[in-house]
């Protein structure tokens, strides 16, 4: 295929996530006032989108606690820098079965299972620009836990997302979740022009051979707009290519927690070395203005 190269790319930083990160690094903020000068940070270093989860902030644990997503989102939204705020909804569906003999009933110790309407809560309660759909189930390679979104459910927590007028970011994971995400559209679910974000090296989604990673691109609609990640020391690496093949890039501490070997990075210089890559590719750094233009987003004032 001919080499369609994106020349004005937007950077989404995936400020913190929810992998067991938070006593790996320092710089892995865990309250909502950390969570938010480390998004604020990346912003003024290049990114137009920041994707945040919220951990507790005694222990750095996931949480999907209503008010630590309100603290987040005002404190983003009443900084002087501008930036699009799309925020997670994949929290809720993980199951840890027992032992192989005896799988059920599931342990109670890592199940998180919650309906669509608690899922979106937040959602609601926040109404980010974006948010993410996790558009499949799959096994997860941090623990023996299985990511779980039925297709009920995602067209459940579609609808809801659609209705509240927050654009669904796609998480996609492997080619499957693709074609799901396309169902979505032609259903009605989701909107035409969807975006979405392809995760490699996932383990055990999609591996972040080159050849798997065109399979993704070249299942992803021309009408929707994407970026890409991978994990690790293939972060940068994930940049450069996502470029090439006409997409957008995602860095972060969610992803990697490695400026260089040996040297632990903040978010902002994640950003800062991305920004470096695309513009040395020949490429621009767009801001988020572009991004809501590119994208039909609604922005939300502070509350």
């Amino acid at each position: 295929m001919p080499l369609a190269m994106n020349r004005e790319v937007f950077i989404t930083c995936a400020v913190t996530g929810s992998g067991g990160t938070q006593d790996k690094s320092p710089h892995v903020p865990r309250s909502p006032e950390q969570i938010a000068n480390s998004a604020i940070d990346a912003a003024k270093a290049g990114a137009a989108v920041v994707h945040c989860h919220v951990r507790d902030p005694e222990t750095g644990a996931p949480s999907r606690r209503l008010d630590l997503y309100r603290e987040v989102t005002d404190r983003i939204r009443d900084a002087e820098v501008d930036v699009v705020l799309n925020l997670t909804a994949g929290m809720g569906g993980d199951m840890v079965f027992g032992t192989t003999d005896a799988p059920l009933p599931l342990k109670v110790a890592g199940t998180d299972m919650a309906g669509a309407e608690e899922r979106v809560a937040h959602v609601a309660e926040c109404l980010p620009e974006i948010c993410t759909l996790d558009c499949g189930t799959m096994n997860f390679a941090e623990a023996d836990y299985v990511m779980t979104n039925t297709p009920g459910m995602l067209r459940a927590m579609g609808q809801m997302m659609t209705d509240l007028g927050v654009k669904p970011e796609i998480e996609a994971f492997d080619t499957g979740h693709l074609w799901f995400a396309k169902e979505l559209v032609k259903e009605g679910v989701l909107k035409e022009d969807a975006l979405v974000q392809l995760c490699m090296g996932v383990p055990w989604g999609a591996p972040n051979d080159l050849n798997t990673f065109m399979a993704m691109v070249n299942n992803v609609p021309d009408t929707w707009n994407w970026s890409a990640f991978s994990l690790g020391r293939d972060q940068m690496a994930y940049v450069a290519a996502s470029v090439l093949a006409g997409g957008n890039v995602r860095v972060g501490l969610e992803d990697n927690l490695m400026l260089e070997r040996g040297v632990l990075a903040t978010n902002a210089q994640l950003v800062e070395k991305s920004v470096t890559v695309i513009e040395t590719m020949g490429a621009k750094v767009i801001g988020p203005e572009q991004v809501r233009e590119r994208l039909g987003l609604v922005k939300r004032a502070a509350v």
